[in-house]
């Protein structure tokens, strides 16, 4: 079931004449050396927090040198992980299957997708190390909260390989495309890499040297704040890194992924809700809570579950007992301007926000830490594997979200607000492996 979507000279870092909203830098990567290993496609892997234990090691029979050996590390003797992957990144820079690049340079990357909702897409962006600096207004803000545990496992990786090792994805408003036509000429040839993803997206990626390219990239992207679209455990975990560092150096950058806010491209897809172990007292609460603020329409099939638009709060219903789908519309938006009254008016309209006051927090009296540490509640990306895991039972309610427009997701971070958790999806995911980031000289 389809899910719905709303050279011309080596370059050296650049100093800019004035302190810039977003300081974006070209980097001296560390990456695998291609012909060492066949290419990329055997050795690249998606982010550490959608690998489960049998997608590594299916990683791992494609080549014994696939990053999910040092990005999700597991030794099998159990010795310590981390120290585990700092050992092996340094065994790989030695015998040269890791090298450093000779330049510093920008890395313009195509991906070629098809949408859960079916439809072809392109996206461009670009990687490149950017100074990392407390959220703020005109600087770099968050989207959505964050849960505590993954950042402790980041910072204990990022001190044992002082590297990063994979991409923070985040967005900048660039309405003419500058920064892209100005790398544009440099992809015209053969890309440096190119690999597939199993879900069948096309990742190329380019090595950009010009200056003036790079400085054109600079200028339009130091008017700009950044927003950060996926990897905020990864971004905090370079702030408290950097400032245990301390000082000035390579460890105060970050390495990014940089897509325009308004690139044709750039898709945002709904993350839906899974709520499980209802007592019986718990399903009288959540239905009384659903009839006096919502109203109730059957819907004619499973497939009509996730909203098409988050212009009302709307959201898809089915449970494990009845079995048949619902649409909940919220009644008068008052109700949940009062119960989300601490909040700027974005966030008060967001269906994940106010699915989380009236639903969790109100009718299942669900804490912060319940929600954090996935109490009574799940996920899914994907509507038809909800679907599945409500109607066998292994959770008692579905709740189906709409997707959230590129344009809402940046309202509510300027507003100084930070979604609920997981109230957005971007897709796709950026590749680990293609280009490290080393946070020493």
């Amino acid at each position: 079931m389809p899910r719905h979507s709303l050279v011309v000279g080596a370059a050296t870092p650049i100093p800019l004449a004035c302190e810039p909203m977003a300081d974006v830098q070209p980097l001296r990567a560390l990456h695998y050396d291609p012909d060492k290993t066949g290419g990329l496609q055997h050795v690249v892997a998606p982010p550490y927090d959608v690998i489960y234990t049998e997608g590594r090691a299916d990683l791992l029979a494609q080549s014994p040198y696939n990053v999910v050996e040092i990005d999700l590390p597991l030794p099998a003797d159990g010795a310590d992980p981390y120290g585990h992957a700092a050992a092996v990144l340094d065994r790989w820079r030695a015998e040269g299957i890791v090298a450093r690049d000779e330049g510093h340079a920008l890395w313009p990357i195509e991906q070629d997708y098809v949408g859960p909702d079916g439809r072809p897409r392109t996206r461009r962006g670009f990687l490149a190390r950017v100074r990392v600096q407390d959220y703020g207004p005109g600087k770099v803000r968050p989207h959505e909260r964050t849960h505590p545990g993954p950042k402790d496992d980041r910072l204990r990786l990022t001190r044992a390989t002082r590297t990063n090792l994979s991409p923070i994805f985040a967005l900048y408003s660039d309405p003419q495309q500058r920064a892209w036509a100005a790398l544009e000429g440099g992809t015209r040839g053969t890309p440096w890499a190119q690999t597939v993803d199993p879900d069948g997206t096309v990742n190329r990626v380019w090595r950009v040297e010009d200056a003036l390219a790079i400085e054109a990239v600079q200028r339009v992207t130091a008017n700009s704040e950044l927003l950060i679209a996926d990897g905020h455990h990864r971004y905090e975990t370079a702030r408290v890194y950097a400032d245990e560092v301390g000082g000035e150096g390579p460890h105060r950058y970050v390495l990014m992924c940089l897509v325009a806010i308004e690139d044709a491209g750039l898709t945002v897809f709904p993350t839906h809700r899974l709520l499980g172990g209802l007592t019986e007292q718990k399903w009288r609460d959540l239905r009384a809570a659903i009839e006096a603020d919502f109203e109730v329409s059957p819907l004619a099939g499973l497939d009509e579950l996730p909203p098409d638009t988050n212009e009302t709060v709307d959201i898809g219903y089915l449970d494990s007992r009845d079995r048949r789908p619902y649409r909940l519309r919220l009644r008068h938006q008052m109700t949940a301007d009062a119960k989300l009254s601490g909040h700027a008016e974005p966030y008060r309209r967001l269906d994940t926000a106010v699915a989380e006051a009236l639903l969790l927090k109100g009718a299942l009296a669900m804490t912060d830490e319940q929600i954090d540490h996935l109490e009574g509640l799940g996920y899914a990306r994907d509507a038809q594997h909800a679907i599945e895991l409500v109607l066998a039972g292994t959770y008692d309610v579905g709740l189906f979200m709409a997707p959230t427009p590129v344009e809402r997701v940046r309202d509510v971070a300027v507003a100084g607000e930070s979604m609920p958790p997981k109230s957005t999806y971007f897709f796709p995911k950026v590749p680990t492996g293609l280009i490290f980031n080393p946070l020493f000289d």
